[in-house]
């Protein structure tokens, strides 16, 4: 590695040709990658009947938007119009957005006017032909926003499944980018797990985890936090806001952790126990959690189905224990299916999907009691290679003992 220490931080474990990526102003894909994004793109507008595309963003989450301009809009109201064969055009909310907007997304027209996103979203698209044709939506829509487009003349159609179907397979720069993201997202349990000590809240140990990421670049997705006592739990998942419990000797503590490059982000999920030793209980749902992570990773590859994976997980009836979270979901560019839990916890219908190369699943057992009053977490994300899978993450496996 050449990367250079920041602020006292550790570098990200990542292949020295991906470092140029990590220290650009602003990173950006090739010209073929983003040609391939719009040939996809109009090919699901042709499927769909539709003419013209508009993409919703707002979370920096990597929205639809955000994939296929580079802008990670942080705010509702931006909106991308997408027409094949004509310049992208990128309308922002704000009019001090415009100037950084240009920079991220140099191959579209960014566009303020005081009237607003919508209404000149509405003026383009008629100029272009819209009235009387069908218009793909993908993102959150207002039911004000779709009569809107029925004054134009135009119908609007989903877009959104067909937008989910083209992020399930990942492109090989794509995968680059989560390298990274999976390695700040390491440094953020690192961190955790290094630094935590007994008498700290759980916003000083959100703090902690953001201490390892943030000096790289790098952007909070999610950082869940569980803390319980292992002599009196009450605490079965990692919970999506601070309770602001107190650290103590004889604790126990899960996270999930996704820290995001540009929205390409890990996942890691992790257990820990705080200046003592997992007792029986733990010991054996860490155990059960292992076991699940393992069967389920094991019939990863293409050709596998969902229902492999479901079948899989069966593993667990050898134990008293259930699930709390979902046990795998397709990740990246969205919450994706297949979303699998088990027979007896199932997390909606199977769906009929055969795994393919470069897939990135997490897989994540959150094994726990019946009461719901403890409970492990592990599991990160994996994609599927050639003959099987490969985790993205370096983070240290295994039931960790920490705060010492």
């Amino acid at each position: 590695m050449t990367l250079s220490a920041r602020l006292d931080a550790p570098a990200p474990r990542i292949p020295a040709h991906l470092e140029p990526l990590l220290t650009a102003e602003a990173p950006r894909f090739s010209a073929g990658e983003l040609t391939r994004r719009r040939e996809a793109l109009a090919a699901a507008l042709k499927e769909a009947g539709a003419s013209h595309a508009l993409l919703m963003g707002g979370d920096k989450r990597g929205s639809a938007l955000q994939w296929l301009t580079g802008w990670p809009a942080n705010t509702n109201s931006n909106l991308a119009i997408f027409t094949p064969g004509e310049k992208d055009v990128l309308l922002v909310p704000y009019p001090n957005h415009v100037a950084q907007a240009q920079v991220l997304a140099p191959d579209c027209e960014v566009i303020w006017r005081a009237e607003g996103s919508t209404a000149v979203a509405m003026d383009i698209l008629e100029k272009r032909g819209a009235k009387g044709t069908k218009i793909g939506i993908a993102g959150n829509s207002s039911v004000g926003f779709l009569e809107r487009i029925g004054k134009l003349g135009a119908i609007p159609v989903d877009l959104s499944r067909a937008y989910a179907k083209i992020r399930l397979i990942k492109s090989d720069e794509e995968i680059d980018w989560l390298r990274i993201g999976c390695a700040l997202t390491d440094l953020g349990l690192e961190s955790l797990a290094d630094n935590l000590r007994p008498g700290m809240n759980e916003h000083e140990l959100q703090a902690l985890i953001e201490r390892g990421y943030l000096p790289w670049g790098g952007l909070t997705q999610i950082h869940f936090l569980g803390l319980t006592s292992m002599a009196d739990p009450d605490c079965c998942v990692p919970s999506q806001l601070p309770r602001n419990r107190a650290v103590k000797s004889g604790d126990m503590i899960f996270t999930e952790i996704a820290a995001n490059f540009w929205s390409y982000p890990g996942q890691v999920l992790r257990s820990f126990t705080v200046a003592a030793e997992p007792t029986p209980l733990y010991r054996e749902l860490y155990a059960v959690a292992e076991d699940m992570f393992a069967a389920v990773t094991g019939v990863l590859k293409p050709g596998a189905t969902a229902r492999d994976a479901l079948d899989a997980a069966d593993c667990i009836k050898k134990s008293p224990f259930t699930i709390c979270d979902d046990l795998v979901h397709g990740y990246v560019g969205g919450y994706l299916q297949p979303i699998i839990g088990t027979h007896e916890r199932p997390s909606g219908p199977v769906p009929d999907m055969v795994f393919r190369e470069n897939m990135t699943m997490v897989v994540q057992p959150s094994v726990m009691t019946r009461d719901a009053k403890a409970g492990v977490q592990t599991g990160e994300l994996v994609r599927i290679t050639k003959t099987g899978f490969e985790s993205l993450h370096g983070a240290r496996p295994g039931f960790r003992r920490v705060g010492d």
